[in-house]
């Protein structure tokens, strides 16, 4: 899977919803495809588990879930609710939901002594939440086998994070970094000018 084939998916799945074959609400992504297939260099697809939100599509795709299967379950309406244990694949709709989800995950691997590892992905604005900073303090704290990623596209739905949060982000050790690496986060900025924050541009939607 790579750049070309996530865009690919992703336009093909906008063009789907424009045309109202797809009856359930969608997020796509544009312009981060190199971000997330460098987050996944570090994945093990078989061992670890991949934690989502309601924007998913190209974590599905490079965690090995089959393009037509992940397609089909977006035409059924599942987009923004991608949950396929099998995979090792568990989303929310619910802003500032996965993040205890994955933390429960991750607790659990250290319990049984597994050698899983969990990697959930957040927003920059879930990632101001009350829920996502416990999670994030929690896994810290008990030095848990996960590591969470938040994309920053400074929006929070379609109003600028920083005009609801203010501009500084706690959890790093300096302000306006473009990316950042650490044992348990992961912090990258994009922009995506290319769809809405949810549907494709032509449908009326939330």
């Amino acid at each position: 899977m790579n750049k070309a084939d996530l865009i690919n998916f992703e336009t093909e799945i906008g063009n789907l919803f424009n045309a109202a074959k797809i009856r359930a609400p969608i997020h796509l992504y544009a312009n981060n495809e190199e971000n997330i297939m460098n987050v996944f260099e570090k994945i093990d697809c078989e061992k670890d588990w991949v934690c989502c939100t309601w924007r998913n599509h190209y974590q599905a795709l490079l965690k090995g879930i089959p393009a037509d299967l992940l397609k089909e379950k977006i035409i059924q309406g599942k987009s923004m609710v991608m949950n396929l244990p099998e995979y090792k694949f568990i989303c929310s709709s619910i802003v500032g939901g996965i993040p205890s989800i994955a933390t429960g995950l991750a607790l659990a691997a250290k319990l049984k002594a597994s050698n899983e590892h969990v990697w959930c992905w957040v927003g920059d604005m879930s990632a101001e939440t009350g829920a996502w900073s416990e999670a994030y303090r929690y896994a810290v704290a008990q030095n848990l086998p996960i590591t969470f990623v938040v994309e920053d596209n400074e929006l929070s739905v379609m109003t600028p994070t920083h005009e609801v949060w203010g501009s500084h982000k706690w959890y790093l050790p300096e302000q306006d970094l473009q990316y950042y690496e650490s044992s348990h986060l992961i912090y990258y900025k994009y922009k995506n000018q290319k769809y809405p924050h949810a549907g494709a541009g032509v449908r009326v939607q939330f």
